[in-house]
């Protein structure tokens, strides 16, 4: 006999010791079996999980649980993205050691993991912060330096002089130290890199394989990448500074406007500037400044234009001028060559940095249609036109003086035609503890060698002491100290970027347990690619970019076979809640918990109040924002978990919204979640406590059964679509609880009344099986069902229950209803419009005009039209 009451907790102790148990979700590869591998970006280990996790989870979850009920071999792993410099801070903060704090935080999120039933593969759980992880990932590493794709240079850090540390861009608050408020430097370090570049024009037309990726990741890679055709020119100097070259190079995609060059643009670090600050105070003084005020590329277009004349003179490669060379903050040294040809009249940065200098400003661009009005004085001119003022080019297009400038320069020996691209190589090297020892050494000489196969991992040693100042490994000279053939060597005490871990863990899932091979080639091929990937949207550029990378160089060490790895891409919505404060004495905002305030709402959910749960006072409300510990409105998932069990929350997060875009967190909403769960069981238990239900007989039902059986197959085709096709889960869900309105309406129970609700109810139970698998794997049990619901497969459409003897149709007269029709379902167009023009309202409206033309629209309406 079912309990008569829903009791979520006990349930799902049930469902998931079942799963345990039987080791549910555990695969392996099974060539007689389509595969599908699910995959949702793994978390970091911060020690809890928040709505956003159990969002993005869910949405994995459900979809794997779908898949799986379709007859696919699916899998879905687990891991922990556990490197990084969080756990440093922490560690620091909790006088500890990153390691046992990050295990620590793993064992715990796990278990909450658990609590929310994710039908996760755990014998392939893995820690990047594990040495049998990033061992292979060294390894990888010596191989790609060994094929010339990996090399070392100087690169620019971020340097706090008073800790003598590199800091991390999120470390530098206001330009300085965060830590000690010390002014933050720019600083050249040796760095390793790793050459994306070689890989960017495939990177950039391999976007158009992903066709089941959204647009607006695919445009925000294309924009990353940046590629571009122009042409590089050479500019040599009147007057070379001695120990420095006679001259630079410059990148434009814009040679039509090189006859408007004023004045060229160095940066900070480029060497010919350098070496002009060695007698130039004023020069000296200004470099040391862009030193001290780190610049990104998305903060030159609103940051203050700044400069200093060098004194240098360069030549216009094609007029033979001299132009006046400065050293510019705008230009940065990372990007291109380190210097810009500067044509004010058509370049608004440019045209900011003459006016205030009072340099030159030349037009040599006009609008193709001349009554395009515009004032140089004003502003720059940027778009494309005809050439003025250009000599031998006068005249041309912008597009046809691209190819006569470029052949021009070319021919004198002076540039070429180059195609460019805004990506740069990527820089892995980190000067922090908590991170993976790039795999090289030193010998006395300075000869760089890699760490061979035999000897990784290069272990992290993890119990050590956090200073809050300089990494452990570098703190630590006997931590250096290895050999290489007998010959004393140092090892590296850089870490790889975080990335490099994050870049290639969804391959190694295919085959975590393997000691001998970063992958096995023949398991990897059997999964890969990832059939659907799923996380924020945050990771759109960085984090895909790289993975799509890596997997190429996988692929080019024969180690896949396929070129992109991940098929399908959904880029969840962000977790909104409201926001409360209250003012100090000092007019601050102190934020509070949602869950410290008592709101009351209209009958349209607006806000009418809101007062503290414990002192009354008044909160003012800030709408509705991002879950973030700032603002102190996260939600946490444990306590709903724990208040009204996992299939409520996971319910709920499903049904808020479509998963693409933003959840607004409502009390309500989980109540009425919770409810709907509750009546979906009650339901079953009153079913289950009559009579035996007997088989179902198709041919012998009544009108009112077969409309029930006919909601229960339409629910069934329309939540197919929504679980497969369009990832809609919410109204998947919408139309199952309409189905469970539909059951309580329905009162025959004659015994094929009994069968077509026992036939309505298992449908229901197997299409929310995904979303809420504990109810479902109970429910399903009751309904005498040997096997368990996780190994059921998905209702099958019948698509004769369909079919309807009777139909409703709309009547009009010129175009406005008069009418309703109940009409045989196979009635034929002169009927219809029998029928239609002897219902006596419609015959009120066409008493006396004449009847033009009726027409007859199969299956919805009969519109009448009069004179």
């Amino acid at each position: 006999m079912m309990e008569e009451h829903y009791h979520p907790h006990k349930i799902e102790e049930a469902a998931q010791s079942y799963w345990d148990e039987n080791q549910s979700f555990t695969v392996t590869e099974d060539p007689s079996k389509e595969k599908y591998y699910c995959l949702s970006m793994f978390p970091y280990p911060s020690g809890r999980l928040h709505m956003g996790h159990v969002r993005n989870y869910t949405i994995g979850d459900v979809v794997s649980r779908y898949q799986r009920m379709q007859g696919k071999n699916v899998l879905q792993p687990m891991g922990w993205d556990a490197f990084g410099l969080p756990a440093e801070n922490a560690a620091i903060k909790n006088k500890t050691a990153p390691a046992p704090w990050t295990y620590s935080n793993i064992e715990y999120m796990k278990g909450q993991l658990k609590r929310l039933g994710f039908g996760y593969d755990w014998s392939r759980e893995l820690a990047t912060c594990r040495p049998e992880y990033y061992k292979w990932e060294q390894w990888f590493f010596t191989k790609l330096y060994e094929k010339g794709l990996v090399y070392k240079k100087m690169g620019t850090v971020n340097w706090c002089p008073n800790d003598q540390t590199v800091l991390a861009n999120e470390q530098v608050e206001d330009g300085r130290c965060w830590r000690c408020d010390t002014i933050v430097e720019r600083k050249e370090l040796p760095q390793w890199f790793v050459k994306i570049t070689a890989y960017a024009d495939e990177l950039l037309s391999d976007l158009d394989k992903l066709e089941d990726w959204p647009e607006q990741v695919k445009a925000m890679q294309r924009n990353w990448i940046g590629r571009s055709e122009g042409v590089e020119m050479t500019f040599r100097l009147t007057n070379p500074v001695a120990g420095a070259a006679e001259s630079f190079t410059i990148y434009t995609t814009r040679p039509d406007t090189l006859m408007g060059v004023t004045y060229v643009g160095l940066a900070a670090e480029h060497p010919i500037a350098k070496a002009a600050a060695e007698n130039n105070p004023p020069l000296a003084e200004f470099i040391a400044e862009c030193k001290r005020n780190a610049v990104s590329e998305a903060d030159m277009a609103t940051m203050e234009k700044k400069g200093v004349d060098t004194g240098l003179r360069a030549i216009h490669p094609v007029s033979g001028r001299e132009v006046p060379v400065w050293v510019a903050n705008f230009v940065l040294m990372d990007y291109g060559s380190g210097a810009v040809m500067a044509v004010p009249a058509h370049d608004q940065r440019d045209w900011e940095f003459a006016t205030k200098y009072g340099l030159n400003i030349e037009q040599v661009i006009q609008p193709v249609d001349a009554s395009t009005e515009f004032d140089i004085s004003e502003a720059a001119y940027t778009e494309k036109g005809t050439l003025v003022n250009s000599g031998q080019f006068d005249g041309l297009t912008s597009e046809a003086a691209f190819d006569a400038i470029a052949q021009h320069l070319i021919d004198a020996g002076l540039g070429e035609k180059q195609v460019n691209y805004r990506l740069r190589d990527w820089g892995v090297s980190r000067q922090r503890y908590w991170g993976a020892p790039i795999p090289m050494r030193y010998l006395e000489d300075g000869t760089e060698v890699p760490v061979p196969l035999e000897e990784l991992p290069v272990r992290l040693p993890e119990d050590v002491e956090m200073d809050g100042v300089q990494s452990p490994i570098k703190a630590d000279p006997e931590w250096a100290k290895t050999s290489h053939n007998g010959q004393p060597a140092t090892r590296e005490t850089d870490t790889f970027d975080t990335f490099m871990e994050s870049s290639w863990y969804y391959a190694r899932y295919c085959c975590p347990n393997n000691d001998d091979a970063m992958l096995d080639p023949s398991a990897a091929n059997y999964w890969l690619p990832v059939d659907q990937y799923i996380g924020g949207i945050e990771h759109a550029v960085m984090h895909l970019l790289y993975s799509r990378f890596y997997h190429k160089l996988l692929r080019d060490a024969g180690l896949v076979d396929s070129d992109e790895p991940f098929k399908r891409l959904l880029c969840q919505g962000m977790v909104l809640a409201d926001t409360f404060y209250t003012l100090d004495e000092k007019g601050t905002k102190q934020w509070v918990s949602p869950a410290d305030v008592i709101s009351e709402r209209d009958d349209k959910g607006r806000l009418i109040s809101a007062k503290h749960k414990e002192t009354g006072e008044n909160v003012e409300h800030a709408g509705m924002g991002k879950m973030s510990k700032s603002k102190n409105n996260g939600i946490d998932p444990q306590q709903l978990i724990d208040q009204y069990g996992a299939d409520t929350v996971r319910l709920y997060t499903m049904f808020a919204s479509p998963p693409e875009q933003s959840l607004e967190w409502s009390e309500s909403g989980v109540e009425g979640a919770h409810r709907f769960l509750r009546r979906l069981w009650k339901m079953v238990a009153d079913h289950l406590s009559g009579d035996d239900t007997p088989a179902l007989d198709k041919n012998t039902l009544t009108g009112e059964q077969k409309d029930l059986r006919r909601k229960t197959h339409e629910t069934i085709k329309k939540v197919s679509d929504d679980c497969d096709r369009r990832l809609t889960f919410n109204t998947a869900i919408a139309a199952v609880m309409e189905l469970t309105n539909t059951i309580s309406r329905f009162s025959d129970t004659s015994d094929q009344g009994r069968a077509v609700v026992r036939e309505a109810l298992e449908a229901a139970t197997l299409l929310l099986a995904p979303i809420v698998p504990h109810i479902a794997h109970n429910i399903w049990k009751e309904l005498g069902h040997a096997e368990p619901v996780v190994a059921a497969t998905w209702p099958v459409l019948d698509e004769s229950a369909l079919a309807r003897d009777s139909i409703t149709l709309v009547v009009q007269v010129n175009g406005k209803v008069r009418a309703k029709l109940e009409t045989a379902a196979d009635a034929d167009k002169a009927s219809l419009e029998k029928l239609a023009l002897e219902q006596p309202n419609v015959q009120k409206f066409t008493e006396g005009k004449t009847v033009r033309k009726v027409i007859v629209v199969p299956g919805k309406l009969v519109n009448i039209v009069v004179g």
